[in-house]
């Protein structure tokens, strides 16, 4: 049996991605032979394809080779640092060049580690491995910090980065991104009557309906503040969204909570506003501009009665 390579626990289900970038085919191929059958391999043979499949792919690890004819691997480790997409990838320079000083160059750079060619397979297996490990362990603890405590949700922090994040990508690809924010309808009146540890249990309930819901691995749910939570969606269009949110309203009715203060039926309500950005934002536009539109749409569904969905669209070209 193959021993585990994750003491902690920390690697993901997936398989982790690796970036692989040499602009010779033959050094490339060995890469790839070295690291076959237990990673998602991607290649690219340019500093600037590596760019853009690093923006696209979000690898785990790049092992990146430094002499290139159109970007040498310290441009782009220097164009990786600098977007705040990629800044966070960990980089492992693989190049013929050796002796301290390139080394120490590389290291300076950012780089986490320096392997020279010829490549032995054991060594590049056993470091890819190390700085998985390492980075898996990071991510953990980094996503420990953006969790809500209460209800185990992504926290308002959390919602913010990917916010940011998913708006510059769907900008990028052209891509539709769909924003739910979700209100607990009659809420003070809920902890007033039942009291604050009833409503905590509420809240904890809503939150574990919305991640049986929302169910993609791209997607998050995030806890807004208080009440509220907030769901992201990206290349989701308005209409696959609507019908997410009223799966998600009727999911919460049927938890069955009861709320004698609140609707008719005498149970547990959510309202949704739903906010779908189509095609390339206008300049000036920006992700407040999103979340300003679903907040517009909560209130209209909660003025509309409650317990209901409201939809708009952010659309260039209306």
């Amino acid at each position: 049996m193959q021993a585990d390579p994750n003491p902690l626990s920390a690697w993901p289900a997936r398989k982790p991605r690796l970036l692989l970038v040499d602009d010779q085919p033959l050094q490339l191929q060995a890469l790839y032979r070295a690291l076959a059958g237990q990673y998602q391999s991607f290649m690219a043979t340019s500093g600037a394809q590596a760019l853009q499949v690093a923006l696209d792919q979000q690898p785990d690890l790049i092992l990146l080779d430094m002499v290139m004819p159109d970007m040498d691997g310290l441009a782009v480790l220097q164009a990786l640092r600098g977007q705040r997409i990629t800044a966070d990838i960990p980089v492992i320079f693989v190049t013929a060049h050796s002796g301290e000083e390139i080394e120490s160059r590389c290291l300076d750079a950012g780089a986490v580690d320096f392997i020279s060619k010829p490549i032995n397979p054991s060594v590049v297996r056993a470091r890819v491995r190390t700085h998985l490990t390492l980075k898996f362990q990071s991510d953990l603890l980094r996503e420990l910090a953006f969790i809500d405590g209460l209800t185990g949700v992504a926290n308002r922090r959390q919602f913010d980065e990917r916010l940011a994040i998913e708006w510059a990508r769907a900008q990028r690809l052209g891509a539709c991104l769909s924003l739910m924010m979700i209100d607990v309808d009659h809420f003070k009146a809920y902890n007033d009557h039942y009291g604050h540890q009833a409503g905590d249990d509420a809240l904890r309930r809503v939150a574990a309906c919305l991640r049986e819901q929302v169910r993609r691995s791209t997607d998050l749910v995030a806890r807004y503040g208080g009440e509220e939570f907030a769901c992201l969606l990206p290349d989701t269009g308005a209409e696959d969204a609507s019908r997410l949110a009223n799966r998600i309203r009727e999911a919460v009715l049927e938890l069955a909570i009861l709320h004698r203060l609140g609707a008719p039926g005498g149970r547990l309500t959510v309202s949704v506003g739903v906010a779908t950005r189509m095609g390339p934002a206008l300049p000036g536009w920006h992700p407040a501009l999103l979340v300003g539109l679903a907040d517009a749409q909560l209130y209209e569904a909660k003025r509309q009665g409650r317990d209901r969905v409201s939809v708009a669209l952010l659309d260039a070209s209306t």
